[in-house]
């Protein structure tokens, strides 16, 4: 006896390979089950209906461990503070909390400029939104503060409403700027408030519509916003105030108008600072990984233009314009002015939206990466704003000196990043056209209609070729891949073959409304038959026949008045044996029409996702068109969801039923195969799948 007959067939296996063995194992396997159309599925898996519950009898509930889980939900530093690991995390969000506050600083004076205001208020909105987040945030890695995009398009409204002064009288001035606080406070509490709304309603679905190209090429128009709002700081102009669309044209052109008016000084000091904040950077980047943290650029460029101003005297000696004033301390809150909420109303809906969806956005990705909900900014926020509140109440005053130029410049190259986007041009032009398509009109729509326009119009553009790009989706007609029960596009796939007798129609995308009419069109084209051409002819001849015959019948009516009563008789009981033997000449074959070379249709509705009432009345029509030209209909791969519609919208009826509804559309075919339309002068036989 030999070693493979004293081992047996598992011995035998275990000493084959690995992946001999498993392909062993695959032959073996095999899966038989009787054909279930959707009445004989429903019965086999229980299917019903889930129970209504009523939402609003738990909202109206009330308890003590209610009322805990909503504080804890509304406060969730009461949820992580407790928690929080002194010993693993303080020292990291101390340093964390540290750079974040030397980012601020030159940013929040910097975007000042950005929103028209004063340059101590970028350094509020550098305290108190962080301060906030601290207790009510869910993010651990978002810094909130002052935002380019943000600044720039509550610049856009403090200036259309409180526009530049006509002189440069102080007086002038110092009204001009309190006019632009109380229009952007004003602008804040609206923000506000729909913020608070949008959150309340779970406004987060909204992120879902601004798709990846359609941000970045508003980043990207936004950047070019933001360089052209500081060129004015950059080359020392007077610039009158532009708002509304092509409000950047104009100001382009008014800012190439009057260069010959630039002031040098203030040219050279942005040059300066820009270069050593490039050099900076570069830099920072070269040694990354060996310094614990980034060198402050910014920060140390504030404190050696702020030195050199004052040591040179660069505001009388080189007209070279300096921040001034920055008052210590924290400002009394004030309220704001109810007259102005009709004014602000449409801004302050956009600036909430924007504002919103770009926090979500950033919130999730960073939580998707550092595998958390979000639903805090730990201790670090708390850190920064420490750091701000300090500067605010002591050190804000030593920045009397500090040249605008400079945080110009400091504001152009921080816009390096979003000013990269542009390579975005060449990488989808390669991998998407719709998606580069989409990135060309969100630019050029906020280049030319202004940050909030230029949004509005971008959303709209995405959606409607989201519908345009339903309503040419890709249609098919499937064959069957050799000895599998798959089923793929026979253009597609040289291997797969059609079913003979049987059509298999396919669409990439669900059927509704915009789609519908397409959609039986293409299913039509496909198949090879001119459907309606047919059913027209068919008409025509069955209509010619009834004439034929009812001319007939007048002239036996005729010939019975000449015959005798029991001849009458006789010619009665012979046509009736007639008229019963008769064949049916209402076939296409009868009327000598030509006939379709398959007997089955079955749509694969796999695609579809809903069901409207355009969707079901032509999924009806399918249905009684091709039956007028002898081809029976059936549907395949309905989810549950779409069942349940088809149901609602009474789509099942005598004529259409849901044994015409199978679980997938080899079992369509099967049955299709198995209960045939005899097509004549093209037999199929019924072959095994």
């Amino acid at each position: 006896m030999g070693l493979a007959d004293a081992s047996g067939p598992r011995d035998m296996q275990a000493l084959l390979p690995a992946t001999r063995a498993m392909e062993l194992r695959k032959q073996d396997y095999h899966m038989e089950r009787p054909l279930l159309n959707q009445e004989h599925l429903e019965e086999l898996g229980h299917w019903g209906s889930a129970p209504r519950t009523r939402q609003w009898r738990t909202w109206l509930q009330c308890s003590r461990a209610r009322a805990h889980a909503l504080l804890l939900q509304r406060l969730p530093i009461l949820v992580w503070l407790p928690r929080y690991p002194v010993r693993d995390w303080l020292l990291g969000d101390l340093l964390s909390g540290l750079s974040v506050a030397i980012m601020q600083l030159p940013q929040g004076l910097a975007y000042a400029l950005l929103a028209g205001l004063p340059p101590v208020f970028g350094l509020y909105s550098s305290f108190y939104p962080v301060f906030i987040y601290f207790l009510f945030g869910t993010s651990r890695h978002i810094s909130v503060g002052t935002f380019a995009v943000m600044s720039v398009m509550v610049g856009s409204v403090t200036e259309s409403l409180a526009p530049q002064a006509l002189n440069d009288s102080t007086i002038n001035e110092t009204a001009r700027d309190a006019a632009r606080v109380q229009v952007a406070s004003t602008l804040s509490v609206l923000v506000g408030l729909f913020q608070v709304g949008l959150g309340l309603v779970h406004f987060g679905f909204v992120v879902t519509y601004l798709s990846e190209p359609l941000v970045r090429g508003y980043t990207t128009a936004a950047a070019v916003q933001v360089f052209v709002s500081q060129l004015k700081y950059v080359f020392e102009l007077h610039l009158s105030s532009h708002s509304g669309p092509l409000s950047l044209i104009y100001t382009v052109l008014e800012v190439c108008w009057k260069l010959p008016d630039s002031k040098v000084g203030t040219m050279v000091t942005a040059a300066v600072a820009g270069v050593v904040l490039v050099l900076v950077k570069l830099l920072n980047d070269k040694l990354q990984q060996q310094l614990p943290m980034p060198i402050p650029g910014e920060l140390l460029t504030l404190i050696g233009a702020t030195s050199i101003s004052y040591g040179m005297d660069l505001k009388h000696r080189f007209k070279v314009s300096v921040v001034g004033n920055i008052p210590t301390g924290l400002v009394s809150p004030v309220a704001p002015n109810a007259q102005l909420f009709s004014k602000l109303m449409g801004s302050a809906f956009t600036i909430a939206l924007v504002g919103f969806a770009i926090a979500i956005s950033l919130g999730k990705i960073f939580a998707l990466r550092h595998s958390y909900r979000v639903d805090s900014n730990q201790v670090a926020g708390a850190v920064s704003s420490f750091f701000i509140l300090l500067i605010i109440v002591k050190l804000g005053e030593l920045f009397h000196d500090l040249p605008k130029a400079v945080l110009a410049a400091i504001v152009i190259v921080n816009l390096k990043g979003m000013l990269r986007q542009l390579s975005d041009i060449c990488s989808l032009w390669k991998a998407n056209r719709a998606d580069l398509l989409i990135w060309l009109v969100t630019f050029i729509a906020t280049i030319l209609l202004n940050l909030d326009l230029g949004l509005v119009a971008a959303v709209i553009f995405s959606l409607l070729l989201v519908v345009v790009r339903t309503q040419r989706p890709h249609y098919s007609i499937l064959g069957q891949v050799p000895d599998t029960d798959i089923y793929r596009d026979v253009a597609e796939y040289s291997e797969a073959k059609e079913v003979p007798g049987v059509k298999v129609f396919r669409s990439s995308a669900t059927v509704y409304f915009a789609n519908a009419e397409f959609y039986s069109d293409a299913l039509k084209q496909r198949c090879g038959v001119d459907v309606d051409l047919l059913i027209s002819q068919k008409k025509k001849l069955l209509k010619k026949q009834e004439q034929l015959k009812l001319k007939q019948l007048q002239k036996e009516k005729k010939l019975q008045k000449q015959v005798s009563p029991g001849d009458k008789m006789e010619d009665a009981t012979a046509s009736g044996q007639e008229d019963s033997k008769a064949p049916d000449v209402s076939t296409l074959k009868a009327l000598g029409l030509p006939q379709p070379d398959f007997h089955s249709l079955i749509l694969d509705l796999s695609a579809l996702s809903f069901v409207d009432t355009v969707c079901l009345k032509s999924l009806k029509n399918i249905f009684r068109d091709f039956r007028e030209i002898e081809v029976e209909v059936y549907m395949a791969a309905c989810h549950s969801p779409v069942v349940s519609q088809l149901e609602a919208g009474h789509f099942f009826d005598a004529s259409v039923t849901k044994k015409h509804l199978f679980a997938s559309v080899h079992d369509a075919v099967t049955f299709a195969l198995q209960h045939p339309r005899p097509v004549p002068d093209s037999p199929v036989s019924v072959t095994r799948l």
